[in-house]
């Protein structure tokens, strides 16, 4: 496949790079905030596992403008700089990161705390729900301490079988809580956001990150039981608009001829970044099986099949050898 098949194929990521987003899910956030009104009133923002950086752009683009320092970024990864963005590279499961994020507004809390972090998926439905749920946990417990009474906090959740028990922990904190799914949020997905508004913790409450929030600890049957909780699910953006799921050509309506943008800013120092230098040299690992194994028929009769054995070997230059298996 050609450079330009996933401009062909994903209409939002080509939109993406031609209008200086770093990432596709800047347009989530444009959605999300064109039903909701995110940021409305809004002068301090968080932005939780903020790599690349597409939500933070957003915001900085959005709300920036009203004053240095408005936005603070928070990731464990590296992250290029963005202008009135202030960055954070730490954990969110940490008092200290929480302890900086107030320092950076100089002692005052967050009117918007929004997270699109999502974990490295397995395939395995339950597994990816729960991971994804847990790490919402953590974005909602960190923000409970850098959220001001009455802020928003909006985060993604996958759409899974236990979700009702995720949207009841979001209540205790939160007068409204509604389930939004962005146009650009490919229906395939079981991705949607949770839009949380009115912060409000319950009396007593005591933010420490030390402790998970969903616990026994809580009554949810204040809230007529969890399982009894509906949410609004609410769809956001044109519905006319380009569908995610659907494969446009290179020359979309307006006539103009298509010209190849290369992505407006590559990754910083990614987890794969060795794997492809070493696929660029042709040393990348490859396994070869004993099928592949140039052996003779007369090596074949003298030695039992048991006893071949597969190797791992490096690259096609060592690929060339006339034995790679040994008996």
């Amino acid at each position: 496949m050609g450079r330009t098949s996933k401009d062909k194929r994903d209409v939002y990521y080509r939109l993406a790079k031609e209008n200086g987003w770093r990432a596709r899910s800047a347009f989530k956030l444009l959605q999300l905030d064109e039903e909701f009104h995110l940021f409305q009133g809004v002068t301090r923002a968080v932005d939780l596992c903020a790599a690349p950086g597409s939500w933070s752009q957003v915001l900085s683009q959005k709300i920036g403008g009203q004053g240095p320092g408005r936005v603070v970024a928070v990731d464990l990864q590296a992250m290029a700089p963005l202008p009135g963005v202030i960055q954070i590279q730490g954990d969110i499961t940490q008092l200290s990161t929480a302890k900086e994020i107030i320092q950076h507004f100089e002692g005052c809390h967050a009117d918007l705390v929004v997270c699109d972090g999502a974990p490295d998926v397995t395939g395995l439905h339950d597994v990816d729900e729960y991971m994804q749920a847990q790490l919402l946990l953590a974005a909602l417990n960190i923000a409970t301490h850098v959220l001001k009474p009455g802020g928003c906090f909006v985060a993604k959740i996958f759409r899974g079988r236990d979700v009702t028990l995720l949207y009841s922990q979001l209540r205790v904190f939160f007068s409204s809580v509604l389930c939004a799914k962005p146009r650009s949020s490919r229906n395939s997905s079981i991705e949607a956001f949770a839009v949380c508004r009115g912060y409000d913790p319950p009396e007593g409450f005591v933010a420490d990150l030390t402790k998970p929030l969903l616990d026994h600890s809580y009554d949810f049957n204040q809230l007529d039981g969890p399982t009894r909780i509906i949410v609004p699910f609410v769809t956001c953006g044109d519905l006319s608009a380009y569908d995610s799921d659907r494969s446009y050509p290179l020359n979309l309506q307006d006539g103009s001829e298509y010209k190849y943008t290369p992505p407006t800013q590559p990754p910083i120092s990614p987890p794969y970044q060795e794997a492809c230098t070493l696929k660029k040299k042709g040393q990348l690992a490859k396994e070869t099986h004993p099928q592949d194994c140039p052996i003779s028929r007369v090596d074949a009769l003298s030695q039992p099949l048991a006893a071949i054995q597969c190797h791992t070997v490096l690259g096609p230059e060592i690929k060339d050898n006339k034995m790679n298996c040994t008996p």
